[in-house]
């Protein structure tokens, strides 16, 4: 079962009216849209997902809401010309980039290293790169790379080592394939601090689904979507994309470094935007869901061009 995270907060913090008009890029299996749905009776919400497995699934869960809504089919990076193509004037917009349960649940999806299966990671099953083709194909150095960069991965290199060395007779077929390598290549000390696969399987997957790109560049489209005192929601589970959302957050909520001793800043450098919030689950939800302790809940209010919240 999937447990939507931070779902309270996030609730609270989109501000929602009756009539609201409410983005949520991440849909999944239809948590937090469900939820959106049922505060927005004379409004709408529109729900972005490429996985089309979640589609079936939330459209039951949000069809018991309302009717009020409409799921698109792809990937969130298109929703500025989608909702441009609707003429679509946005109250908030939410994203939660984590991999939801039942993905990570069901083994034929190849993302989880507990359970054996086709090395997959696909979040768009007809996109054509999978992590079989990372794998196997990649050679020593963009392994390593990828490793550190995307997991953070301390021993990138012997593990990447490990990979090419264990190829080099057969390719690497199985997630559980993958995790025991990765496990010989790691110290003995390295593998009592949690299981040493989940970076790396962090790490293909972020570079599968090309998601940190595409997160960037959405989360910038989403800034000029918003109207003056709505809100974006956004709900990060690892260090490389709360990092993103922070350092653009900061950019579009600070004035400009060489204005800032000036008496009065001048109406057009004025931030339109302004920061509002930077959450971390409570202990009670991390210990009732084990996968919400490295969520950060943070949020940023589009104000008017005069650097004002509009009435």
């Amino acid at each position: 079962m999937h447990i939507s995270v931070l779902l309270n907060e996030s609730i609270k913090y989109l501000n929602l009216k009756a009539d609201s008009i409410i983005v949520d890029a991440t849909l999944g299996y239809g948590g937090h849209s469900s939820n959106i749905l049922a505060k927005i009776p004379n409004g709408y919400l529109y729900a972005f997902d490429q996985d089309k497995e979640a589609i079936v699934e939330a459209n039951k869960k949000l069809a018991s809401v309302g009717t009020n809504y409409e799921i698109i089919n792809t990937n969130f990076v298109n929703m500025k010309n989608e909702l441009n193509e609707r003429k679509v004037c946005v109250d908030g917009i939410l994203f939660d980039l984590g991999v939801s349960s039942p993905q990570l649940d069901n083994a034929e999806r190849g993302f989880s290293f507990h359970k054996d299966a086709k090395l997959d990671m696909r979040m768009n099953r007809e996109d054509k790169l999978t992590a079989y083709e990372v794998v196997n194909e990649y050679p020593y150095e963009k392994l390593t790379n990828i490793f550190y960069k995307y997991g953070e991965e301390k021993y990138a290199s012997s593990i990447a080592k490990g990979i090419i060395q264990y190829r080099d007779n057969k390719k690497i077929e199985s997630t559980l394939e993958l995790a025991e390598i990765i496990k010989e290549n790691v110290p003995e000390k390295y593998r009592r601090q949690g299981h040493p696969a989940r970076k790396v399987f962090q790490a293909i997957r972020i570079e599968v689904n090309n998601e940190l790109d595409v997160f960037e560049k959405a989360l910038r489209n989403a800034l000029e979507l918003i109207k003056p005192g709505g809100r974006i929601c956004v709900i990060t589970f690892h260090s490389l994309e709360d990092r993103i959302c922070k350092q653009i957050f900061n950019e579009v909520s600070s004035i400009p470094k060489e204005l800032r001793k000036l008496p009065e800043i001048p109406m057009e450098y004025r931030p339109k935007f302004k920061v509002v919030a930077n959450i971390a689950p409570s202990s009670e939800e991390i210990e009732e869901n084990a996968r919400s302790r490295s969520a950060r809940l943070r949020v940023i209010e589009r104000v008017n061009d005069y650097g004002e919240k509009e009435n």
